[in-house]
């Protein structure tokens, strides 16, 4: 799984990197102190994962991040435990608050892992399987047309109506997805982009059904639609 991480404080790079290098399964590319300088590694290469300061100058790590077209599984790594709801809502695979210890971190980067082989399975596959209670349904992903959050449960929407739910967490629903085929326009939907009939100010249709579009997720829609 490859990595970059972006903190304007170099011991905290510091630490990042020497507890990334403990994990096996993890391989920290670069390191950057400006974010723009990390915007431009992005520009060219690919990576997986995304550890990411929340206050930094210039442009904060929240903006950072959905600047972004393409979106890595992201843990955020700061000293101020106020923007945890921000970063549930970003879908962040984790929340590291200063200073953590190499087992906090390794705990973090196993969910990153985690969701990182689910994903990728899902992006050379065309169906996929989704938790209902105790069993798992096989569902194809062209099938889908979006998923939409309810409390504690996903809703998979499908072309035929036959919705399936699951009691699971919109981050892990989404990460079941080929990301290339789904986008977020709401706190609470991601679309089939291929199903997207119509594009309004402030919402979509999808097979006659109207989707709210948030202005967080905009950007990203005009842009994955604009491809």
């Amino acid at each position: 799984m490859k990595a970059i991480a972006i903190d304007d404080e170099p011991i905290a790079l510091e630490i990042i990197k020497a507890h990334a290098a403990k994990v096996p399964f993890l391989e920290l590319k670069a390191e950057f102190t400006d974010a723009f300088k990390a915007l431009e590694y992005l520009q060219k290469e690919s990576v997986d994962l995304l550890f990411l300061d929340i206050k930094m100058p210039d442009i904060s790590g929240i903006e950072f991040f959905n600047s972004l077209n393409k979106k890595p599984l992201l843990i955020f790594t700061t000293a101020y435990s106020e923007h945890a709801l921000t970063s549930y809502d970003m879908d962040a695979v984790d929340y590291l608050l200063k200073p953590f210890s190499l087992t906090r971190f390794l705990k973090a980067c196993n969910k990153a892992y985690e969701l990182f082989t689910t994903r990728s399975a899902a992006e050379v596959t065309d169906h996929l399987y989704v938790k209902t209670g105790y069993e798992q349904q096989k569902v194809f992903v062209d099938d889908i047309l979006y998923l939409e959050a309810t409390g504690n449960y996903v809703t998979f929407a499908l072309k035929d109506g036959s919705d399936v739910q699951s009691r699971s967490t919109f981050a892990e629903a989404i990460n079941l997805l080929p990301s290339e085929k789904f986008v977020r326009v709401h706190r609470s939907y991601v679309v089939a982009i291929s199903k997207i009939d119509k594009m309004e100010r402030h919402q979509v249709t999808v097979s006659n059904r109207r989707i709210p579009i948030s202005e967080a997720y905009r950007q990203n829609l005009v842009a994955m639609l604009n491809k």
